[in-house]
């Protein structure tokens, strides 16, 4: 039934927001070749000044690596604005999806832009490139610009994507979205995180040989959910407010989280890296890992679908907000706990079970856990909203399917926020229900040396900081047990969030923020990439930080402040509402408040992180049901 919804979804949009007219792409041909590492082709280009970096002098990229002859992989590359970008650190930025463009954290996060909703480009004060190097990829093939075979096609009324016999789009196809897309070819992509490593691996690779004037010191791997949006989130924005009439959307039918690509990429990077020293690998280079972040990630499904449980019901979120009548609560518990259901499902899956026992656990656990909290109306991404939910800001996908911008980057096919075709492929392998050795490729990490901050904005359903603080417990980095959560302190003195750490593994809870932390709380989560990268502490950046440094966070064992139902909002927000982040929630529209809940309890809240105090009304500890051994 999910999937009807979702395509049905997917042909309203496309009845609602038709282009009136057809957008091909012609093969680029201002790109230079360079080899890159391993002897890989990269082709790639100078974006023109002014071209989402707006600062003067700050030079960017774009491009692909041509990991396999099928394989063309799309990277943006921007300079580091505050420093010397030769001796700057590289960070490497992607989301998660499976299948969704890093575009999203670019336009949407922590890139050096952000688009209006007139398709003005404007300067992001708190863009990650201020203090390093960004290279923001689209991963895996046929993701974002990314491809594998650039076919002219439309879009069915059933979702699928048509290919035409020429560039030339039919009266039939007119209101149906012509364009250039890849060929939804799942063989040509990837089908779960461990076959994915290779190819990241590969076009970093690529990247570091083509650019070896940017990869001369520390590496640094940064992101979010599966590594984000299922499309689905995109299109139920889309239809309600079809104010974007070029995008291209490719249905993808099931819910997707984060979190498996940090770990097992990133393992994979480190084991690579013993096969370059000892001489295995020729023509690869060492890369010096030193940082992994991680917000708002899916790990471990069968503690995170608990999660969803006690986010909702009990005991509950700190928004004292309870979606769901009596009734519904019994159901959700009864659809994880009951024989034969999630729990179970996801344990047989996780004990050995072959891929269509975890395609199934997945779809069951998704459809009855997951989803109940959208049929009642409110963004997963962010329980404060209600749907369709104007934040963040989406408008950047008309702007990147603009000839202009396609031409400046060296598109070689249209924008597609998320990939339907990639997203299938995972699902046949079940590999969201999997904990896939994400735990374990943490730890791991840990204790090679590697700086490993997980955050989380408490606002997120989807990858809730309950069930991501249940998880940092599981990594069982030393000293972490019996360290405390601490106020993180920022130069605008007020408190946007707390951590907990012990030497060189951090788990952050971001205050009044959505699944992607950096637009709803961009100081703070500049502000502690800054101090990760240069191996500082979250909390103040004065301490250094290293392997079994001895450094752990005092304070108590639960992070116990409560927002309060003061940001929660009980209408639909129209779709020219602005963020304010000062408010922790929409501008007024029209002279007249947009909060909802209790706007007494907004002020009080403000004014209690404002002065730092962290006294809640009532203890806040997380409880879950049984865990799998």
């Amino acid at each position: 039934m999910a999937s009807i919804l979702r395509a049905s979804a997917l042909y309203m949009y496309l009845a609602l927001a038709a282009p009136t007219f057809a957008q091909f792409v012609k093969a680029p041909t201002d790109l230079t070749t360079t080899k890159g590492n391993l002897d890989l082709p990269v082709r790639w280009k100078e974006v023109p000044e002014g071209t989402c970096e707006l600062t003067p002098g700050v030079k960017s990229y774009s491009g692909y690596v041509d990991i396999e002859n099928n394989q063309h992989i799309f990277f943006w590359f921007f300079e580091a604005r505050d420093q010397k970008p030769e001796d700057a650190e590289l960070t490497v930025w992607i989301n998660g999806g499976p299948g969704s463009s890093s575009m999203i954290g670019l336009f949407e996060e922590l890139g050096p832009c952000r688009v209006d909703m007139d398709g003005n480009v404007y300067h992001n004060p708190y863009a990650w490139n201020n203090v390093s190097n960004m290279l923001f990829i689209d991963h895996p093939a046929q993701v974002g610009f990314s491809y594998s075979t650039p076919i002219p096609s439309y879009i069915s009324s059933a979702g699928s994507v048509v290919q035409l016999p020429n560039a030339t789009c039919p009266e039939y196809a007119a209101d149906v979205d012509c364009a250039t897309r890849s060929q939804p070819k799942q063989t040509d992509t990837a089908n779960s995180t461990s076959n994915a490593a290779p190819s990241m691996w590969k076009t970093i690779q690529g990247f570091m040989g083509a650019f070896p004037q940017y990869s001369r010191t520390e590496f640094n791997f940064a992101t979010e959910s599966y590594g984000m949006y299922s499309s689905t989130d995109e299109i139920e924005r889309a239809t309600a407010h079809p104010r974007e009439p070029h995008i291209s959307l490719v249905p993808n039918f099931f819910f997707f989280k984060g979190g498996h690509y940090g770990p097992i990429f990133n393992a994979y990077i480190e084991s690579q890296n013993k096969l370059i020293d000892d001489g295995s690998l020729p023509g690869a280079k060492h890369i010096n890992l030193r940082t992994v972040l991680i917000g708002n990630g899916w790990y471990d499904p069968l503690i995170q679908y608990q999660a969803y449980y006690n986010f909702t019901v009990y005991p509950g979120n700190t928004y004292d907000y309870r979606p769901y009548n009596s009734s519904v609560e019994e159901q959700i518990y009864n659809a994880l706990y009951g024989p034969g259901n999630c729990y179970d499902q996801t344990v047989a899956c996780n004990t050995g079970g072959l891929n269509e026992i975890c395609m199934a656990a997945d779809s069951f656990c998704a459809n009855e856990i997951e989803v109940p909290l959208g049929n009642e109306g409110r963004d997963e991404y962010d329980i404060r909203e209600l749907t369709p939910d104007p934040f963040p800001y989406s408008f950047y996908s008309k702007y990147l399917n603009s000839p202009k911008l396609q031409q400046a980057i060296g598109a070689y096919v249209n924008f597609t926020s998320s990939n339907g075709a990639v997203g299938d492929a995972f699902s046949s392998t079940g590999d969201d229900d999997r904990e896939d050795g994400t735990i374990e490729a943490t730890r791991s990490l840990v204790e090679q040396g590697i700086y490993v901050v997980q955050f989380a904005g408490d606002a997120d359903y989807n990858c809730n900081w309950l069930g991501g603080e249940v998880i940092a417990h599981e990594v069982d980095a030393p000293g972490f047990g019996t360290a405390g959560y601490t106020n993180i302190t920022t130069s605008d003195n007020i408190v946007h969030g707390q951590v907990k750490q012990s030497s060189n593994f951090a788990f952050a809870r971001i205050y009044e923020s959505g699944h992607e932390v950096p637009f709803y709380q961009p100081l703070i989560a500049l502000e502690m990439f800054n101090r990760s990268i240069h191996g500082l502490d979250i909390a103040t950046g004065e301490k250094e930080i290293t392997l079994g440094c001895g450094y752990k966070s005092v304070g108590t064992a639960k992070s116990e402040y409560r927002e309060g139902n003061g940001t929660v909002q009980f209408k639909v927000l129209p779709a020219n509402a602005t963020y304010n982040t000062t408010l922790n929630g929409p501008n007024p529209i029209n002279g007249t408040s947009s909060a909802g809940g209790d706007a007494a309890s907004k002020k009080r809240g403000m004014m209690t992180r404002a002065k730092q105090s962290l006294k809640s009304k009532r203890t806040f500890k997380p409880s879950f049901g049984r865990k799998m051994k």
